[in-house]
């Protein structure tokens, strides 16, 4: 793989190899944009959820009050990405510290890859590996490439 990797694309990844950009918490990625703008389009929605849930014999319109409270949620993200600041989502990730010590942008450069002591759950543990065996196959640009228009969850 090339190691020499531009900077533009190492900010759109953790150095666990997650892509940070597509995680719902980052400020410049699809999640909060489109959030945003569903808030927006919707503007004072919650009257008309209200009369909806009678007119239309509807009662999920009664949930809105729920599904707004979350949207907000969404647009309101402020993560700039793991290499610009500490995530926002895995308070026990061990990865944050670690890469900077190790001195790589990635946890597969590290002569300890794969290791035990990243602070992961089994579930995100089982996909650092396998996204971080894909960079190893497929060099990160490719990867990148491969998932950019994909889902992250």
């Amino acid at each position: 793989m090339d190691l020499l990797i531009h900077q533009d694309l190492l900010d759109k990844f953790g150095p666990c190899g997650l892509l940070c950009e597509k995680c719902f918490a980052y400020d410049k990625g699809p999640i909060h944009f489109h959030a945003e703008q569903l808030k927006i389009n919707l503007g004072e929605f919650d009257n008309y959820a209200n009369r909806f849930s009678t007119l239309l014999n509807e009662p999920k319109f009664a949930n809105y009050p729920v599904f707004k409270e979350f949207l907000g949620l969404l647009s309101v993200s402020n993560c700039q990405g793991c290499r610009k600041q500490e995530c926002h989502l895995f308070s026990d990730c061990k990865v944050k510290d670690c890469y900077k010590k190790m001195k790589v942008d990635f946890c597969f450069q590290c002569a300890d890859f794969p290791c035990d002591h990243t602070g992961f759950d089994e579930n995100l543990e089982k996909r650092w590996l396998k996204i971080n065996q894909k960079i190893i196959e497929n060099g990160l640009e490719n990867y990148y490439n491969e998932i950019k228009d994909k889902p992250r969850y």
